[in-house]
């Protein structure tokens, strides 16, 4: 398993290599911190040797980063040119065949720990592959390993994959999984928010479902929990549940993005702003079960 990590030498850039070096640990994963620089944009510099002193600069940042890295995991760093940071993000997960991609949410945008950047909501919006958000603050952890797996999961298109490879996910990490009741939520439960007991009954119905379907892809007594979670709102839901550090939480891309693209949807951008746990966006048409280590 590859990871790729968007890596910048800022607070949003440590944050990004300390999970990967978290998820590298737990997967057994290569890690290949990338920096994507811009084209040369001054005049009268001949573009080689200004593209020499940028990746010149890059490398020994990268140098660093990767020295940062455990002896025990595999850390590689690579340079690339692109007027997008996104889009040259995404081809080198390409050239690199990159499993995952890794980058620290700290930035403009959304309010809360992981506030999105426009570069990560850009890679949101585009990448062929999932996109693993790192709270601010990820690099002053201590946690080694992911110690469980949230699942957040409706009846949306999509939500059938999402939890197959959440499955995989922990099967994995042999993390415990946890699946997350979203259903009152839906749009899909709406025509019954004038009936709270028609309401309940059907999420609880959805969990016990989706916990057999996750139990009879893994290992007899594998642990698998399941909780339905309700609220006023998409934050008020999740803030319900309780979160501990090396936790992590998986959600769907939006049904309106294209097929192997992802999108950041509203219930997953509503849970961004107060969540302090890195989210796993995975698209709804990527990743089969064959995909995971």
């Amino acid at each position: 398993m590859k990871l790729v990590v968007g890596y910048l030498a800022t607070p949003g850039g440590a944050d990004a290599l300390a999970l990967a070096v978290r998820l590298a640990r737990t997967f057994d994963a290569e890690i290949h911190a990338v920096m994507i620089l811009p084209p040369d944009r001054i005049a009268h510099v001949p573009t080689a040797d200004y593209s020499d002193l940028l990746a010149e600069q890059a490398n020994e940042w990268l140098t660093e980063a990767c020295a940062s890295v455990p002896d025990d995991l595999s850390a590689h760093g690579h340079v690339s040119f692109d007027d997008s940071f996104a889009g040259g993000l995404i081809r080198e997960t390409g050239r690199l065949e990159g499993d995952l991609i890794v980058v620290g949410g700290s930035g403009g945008g959304l309010a809360g720990s992981l506030s999105l950047g426009s570069v990560v909501n850009e890679l949101l919006h585009s990448a062929p592959v999932p996109v693993v958000v790192a709270p601010r603050g990820t690099r002053t952890s201590t946690v080694e390993r992911v110690r469980e797996v949230t699942c957040a999961i409706g009846e949306r298109q999509g939500a059938d994959l999402l939890l197959d490879n959440a499955v995989r996910f922990s099967s994995a990490a042999d993390a415990p999984l946890r699946l997350a009741s979203l259903v009152a939520l839906d749009p899909t439960f709406g025509v019954l928010r004038g009936d709270q007991e028609a309401v309940s009954k059907r999420a609880r119905a959805h969990a016990q479902q989706t916990v057999e379907t996750a139990r009879a892809a893994l290992p007899a007594g594998f642990p698998v929990t399941s909780t339905v979670v309700d609220g006023a709102s998409v934050e008020d839901a999740v803030s319900k549940l309780d979160w501990q550090d090396g936790d992590l939480i998986m959600v769907g891309s939006s049904r309106l993005s294209a097929p192997r693209r992802l999108f950041l949807g509203s219930t997953a951008a509503k849970m961004l702003r107060v969540l302090d746990v890195p989210m796993v966006v995975v698209p709804r048409d990527q990743l089969r079960p064959d995909d995971l280590p």
